[in-house]
């Protein structure tokens, strides 16, 4: 049987270490993982961790961009296969609040990593957001489907805003009835921004 390569057994181990602090960020959260427990339910050591993050809120943050990661992917397959760019982006807004009911987004993005990372993760996570969100709304306001303004500025409002009430949403005492009132909500804000009405 074949040695496996250095890199593929690199890659292996990290894989294990994302999945397994995913899986323990996910259930009982950062704060009461014990990093000796995660490394053990994998089958290696401390030592692994520290090499490929650095320490647990390295981990923290790895798991963080890979959730990030697939959030981006379901967005994007939401607003291509919607039947024009306005569905498209409206469902792409809903579909994001939505999220927030989804207990391993819930409790790792919205609550642990904020509290955790800070602002720097905040920041970082935002910004690839911002960009195709400015892009989508200035695309709409080329097709004339909706006022004219800037781009960026007014990705900047409705990012933050949707941020913010994702982050209250997951909080929130009942997130379902917190999601629907702020999917109405949602609505209102949206429908301002048409020129047909």
């Amino acid at each position: 049987m074949a040695r496996k390569a250095r890199a593929e057994m690199i890659e292996e181990t990290r894989t294990k270490l994302l999945s397994a602090g995913r899986q323990a960020f996910g259930t009982i959260g950062y704060a009461d993982t014990s990093m000796d427990d995660l490394t053990a339910s994998v089958g290696l050591t401390r030592g692994a961790l520290y090499h490929h993050f650095g320490d647990k809120k390295g981990l923290l943050q790895a798991v963080v961009k890979e959730l990030d990661v697939e959030m981006d992917v379901r967005l994007e397959q939401i607003s291509d296969a919607a039947v024009g760019h306005w569905e498209g982006f409206v469902g792409r807004c809903r579909a994001y609040l939505a999220m927030a009911l989804e207990p391993e987004i819930q409790r790792i993005v919205l609550r642990d990593a904020p509290s955790v990372l800070g602002n720097a993760y905040s920041q970082s996570s935002q910004s690839h957001c911002l960009a195709s969100m400015a892009h989508m709304l200035q695309q709409l306001m080329d097709e004339k489907v909706i006022v004219r303004t800037d781009s960026e500025s007014l990705a900047r409002l409705l990012n933050g805003g949707l941020v913010d009430t994702a982050f209250w949403i997951a909080s929130c005492k009942d997130a379902e009835a917190g999601l629907a009132t702020s999917l109405h909500s949602l609505s209102i804000v949206l429908s301002g921004l048409l020129l047909d009405k």
